[in-house]
């Protein structure tokens, strides 16, 4: 059974707002060099810096929630923190491995910074990936046997 989607969605808005932050206050101060997002997505997509920083949060607060939800959280293992911080480390190497490359900015951010700018990334996906999962949880799982039982035995004895 899958997250529920509408939850997803709100943990994935709020896990974006935290990697916008990282990445306009706190990255600079790790790697002495700012990383705009938006101006990124701006570029890539050829329109303004605002309609870069929406197509960011609709990535972010859309687009992936509704991929883990619907089909990667089942491969995941863990509880709602370890699943988000693996869903965050896999979102950090396709966008270092795949986009940073088709971006201009080279494989691992090597003509964005090297590895500081990599590290950063790496940080901020962790983040987005930790805030995510622990909001979005998981699905409520059917009382085990063994817990129905202990309960009925507790109640057994109450009334007895």
């Amino acid at each position: 059974m899958n997250p529920n989607l509408i939850r997803a969605f709100l943990a994935g808005f709020l896990a974006t707002v935290v990697i916008t932050f990282m990445m306009y206050f706190v990255t600079p101060r790790l790697t002495g060099e700012p990383m705009d997002i938006a101006a990124t997505f701006a570029r890539v997509l050829g329109g303004s810096w605002d309609a870069g920083l929406i197509a960011h949060f609709v990535v972010g607060t859309l687009l992936l929630p509704a991929l883990y939800a619907l089909f990667l959280y089942p491969a995941l293992e863990g509880g709602p923190a370890e699943r988000g911080l693996g869903w965050g480390l896999f979102l950090w190497m396709v966008s270092q491995a795949v986009f940073m490359p088709m971006m201009g900015d080279g494989f691992f951010s090597s003509r964005a910074g090297g590895l500081k700018a990599a590290m950063a990334s790496l940080l901020a996906h962790l983040a987005y990936g930790l805030v995510f999962g622990v909001l979005t949880g998981g699905p409520r799982a059917a009382p085990s046997r063994a817990r129905r039982h202990m309960v009925t035995g507790l109640r057994a004895r109450r009334a007895g």
